[in-house]
């Protein structure tokens, strides 16, 4: 790792919640991240069948991931923030931060959850802190998160984080099962965040 990578990573945050740490992916990660994977391979399959944690099949190819997570951070393209029970460091999610192109003071928010700690609340836990963190610290101005029109847990998240239905892009995804879904666009601005 160069001595630029590690000072910029030096910088990157370490967010904490109540239950949660959230921060940078680091090597040492890798074998939680390859169990992550495997464990939801089929049931991030609907909604996340490009995300390339599903695809892992090696410590080696966790490892590569890690790297290019680390990478995007570095250079500033994305922010993949790894969500562990703060209590037993067991990593049960990740959320995303990218850049929306043309506006450099908004960003896109999505996460992954693993499903055997599903409806225990992390995923809310860890957005409301992600968004505290870009509106306080990187002065974001406007945030969105876009979710499959079928996955009502996702949009269940972005409404209780504050965020509003902003529109509705139909059928613009083609299932394995010949069916075809749409995504939901969520936003939410700094003085809406601010008045809540």
């Amino acid at each position: 790792m160069s001595d630029l990578t590690q000072d910029r990573l030096s910088q990157a945050p370490q967010l904490t919640t109540e239950r949660l740490t959230l921060r940078p992916y680091s090597p040492d990660d890798a074998q939680q991240l390859l169990a992550l994977g495997a464990n939801n391979r089929d049931h991030l399959s609907r909604f996340e069948a490009d995300n390339p944690v599903r695809h892992l099949t090696s410590i080696a190819g966790a490892r590569d991931l890690i790297a290019d997570f680390t990478s995007a951070w570095v250079t500033g393209e994305a922010y993949f923030l790894a969500s562990f029970l703060s209590a037993q460091a067991t990593l049960v999610g990740q959320v995303y931060v990218g850049a929306v192109e043309g506006d450099p003071s908004a960003y896109v928010i999505g996460y992954i959850v693993d499903q055997d700690h599903e409806g225990h609340g992390y995923v809310s836990e860890a957005v409301r802190r992600v968004v505290r963190w870009l509106f306080e610290t990187r002065r974001a101005r406007r945030l969105e998160i876009e979710c499959s029109d079928i996955n009502t847990r996702s949009a269940a998240v972005a409404t209780r984080c504050g965020f509003e239905l902003s529109s509705h892009r139909q059928a613009v995804h083609s299932c394995q099962d010949g069916t075809t879904t749409g995504d939901l666009v969520y936003r939410l601005t700094r003085s809406e965040w601010s008045a809540a």
